[in-house]
């Protein structure tokens, strides 16, 4: 028998109560944990209890099939536990990390916090995983399955600077591009010690310089994407090493970007400042991004004339969300706080919503709405014309 979205909500609603008296990390691993033995044990209950396909939302890109827009964000498995999960409850793909050459603790404990008042989320993990060759015997022995990415970061460890620090990021690529449909370059992680690393233009020029060549060697042709930091706030046209980061991308033929990571400012909340003082430090994420995200992708998409493939992230947890970030550019999204505050059904939701709201609007599949709020008005950012994405059909 199926189950509603408001029962399926409901049900979780109390299961969160109990969850939310839980260490968030411990909560999360507890769910891990669950989400590991459902997988292995009643894979045909979990895809029932969570069945929902339209072809509206089937879309290629790279040339690979996607059948639903919404996957896992990296951080949420970091260590390629439930890639199986994720195909389960609905998502056309999944990102696991970030995943760094060696293996790493992360920072202390705690660091990660729940903002309840904004359904937010803070966090310092410190890049925490089991590290890339772990990881990448994980990924072998999976079967086929739903497209995966992999997010690589360098190692959380700030005596890893220039030019090793490059050749630690291109370790992580070798290992994992070749078991990977697409690899994302996470060069704006804000919870290390060392800060973000690759953000300034003349280091990312080295990295993406050193990637594109280790890229050019392999058997397979691995899309590479570049994930970026989300703007100070939802107003402000960007900086200078935004635009040369972009063109670089360009440059060395990166195939798209990730928008965006986690914000390590504070505005848009209404947690109290006696709260956010005692938490410290740390990413933000949840609905108090979404707009600057939003912003983000809207200048990539016209910046690009369409051309590049972006993954909208930061701020969706329901169907009308995600269609602003459709709308704005983004040809895939990824969710992560919202699994957290509405529980795995939200991938389910999502999907219906976003059907009835092409059909509302009069598209046919969800790649003709892709860029729609850039491509019906006139252009924000300087680009006097948008075409469609020349890699998505």
């Amino acid at each position: 028998m199926k189950v509603s979205n408001d029962e399926r909500r409901n049900s979780y609603e109390k299961y969160r109560k109990w969850l939310f008296r839980m260490d968030p990390e411990r909560a999360h691993g507890l769910g891990l944990t669950a989400g590991r033995i459902g997988q292995r044990v009643a894979p045909a209950g979990i895809r029932n209890a969570f069945a929902f396909d339209d072809p509206m939302l089937e879309q290629w890109v790279w040339r690979t099939r996607i059948t639903s827009p919404i996957g896992f964000a990296a951080g949420f498995d970091k260590n390629a536990m439930v890639i199986e999960l994720a195909e389960l409850i609905g998502c056309g793909y999944t990102e696991v990390g970030s995943v760094t050459a060696r293996r790493s603790r992360g920072n202390p404990r705690p660091r990660a916090f729940r903002l309840p008042a904004d359904e937010a989320v803070i966090n310092r993990m410190g890049l925490n995983n089991h590290g890339a060759r772990r990881i990448a015997a994980r990924i072998k022995r999976r079967g086929d399955g739903i497209p995966l990415g992999v997010n690589i970061a360098k190692t959380h460890d700030p005596r890893i600077m220039g030019d090793d620090a490059v050749a630690d990021f291109v370790a992580s690529f070798k290992r994992l591009a070749p078991l990977a449909d697409y690899i994302t370059l996470n060069v704006s992680c804000p919870n290390t010690r060392e800060g973000k690393t690759f953000e300034e233009p003349e280091s990312f020029e080295k990295l993406i310089s050193a990637i594109s060549s280790e890229r050019a060697a392999l058997k397979k042709d691995v899309p590479v994407l570049v994930k970026l930091s989300p703007p100070v706030t939802d107003r402000v046209v960007f900086d200078s090493d935004t635009e040369a980061i972009v063109e670089l991308s360009r440059h060395f033929g990166i195939d798209g970007f990730v928008a965006c990571n986690t914000a390590s400012d504070r505005s848009g909340l209404t947690t109290p400042e006696d709260e956010l003082q005692a938490i410290g430090a740390g990413g933000l994420s949840g609905p108090p991004v979404e707009e600057r995200t939003n912003q983000l992708i809207r200048y990539l998409y016209e910046r690009t004339e369409g051309s590049m493939v972006i993954i909208g992230v930061g701020g969706i947890r329901d169907g009308e969300s995600a269609y602003r970030k459709i709308r704005a550019g983004a040809s895939l999204l990824q969710v992560y706080t919202a699994l957290i505050y509405e529980g795995p059904g939200v991938i389910q939701r999502i999907k219906q919503e976003l059907v009835d709201r092409l059909k509302a609007d009069g598209f046919n599949r969800i790649v003709d709405a892709v860029g729609a709020d850039v491509t019906s008005g006139e252009p924000r950012f300087g680009n006097a014309a948008v075409s469609r994405p020349a890699r998505l059909s």
